[in-house]
């Protein structure tokens, strides 16, 4: 369900803007670098966080 949700908010914001994503499910993490090299967008950062959530940051570029 991140990629769907990314997929839609990367839609919403201008070439350039980086969008935050966060998930719980440790799926997630190779999920978005698939679509990283899929969509060609900018995975800037890829952390888990102290509460075992996972923080992405994505930026727009095309």
């Amino acid at each position: 369900m991140p990629v769907v949700k990314t997929r839609r908010a990367i839609k919403q914001i201008e070439i350039g803007q980086i969008l935050e994503m966060v998930a719980t499910d440790p799926g997630s993490v190779p999920d978005m670098e698939a679509w990283e090299r899929q969509t060609r967008h900018e995975l800037v950062l890829s952390e888990e966080s102290e509460d075992g959530s996972f923080r992405f940051l994505i930026r727009k570029t095309h």
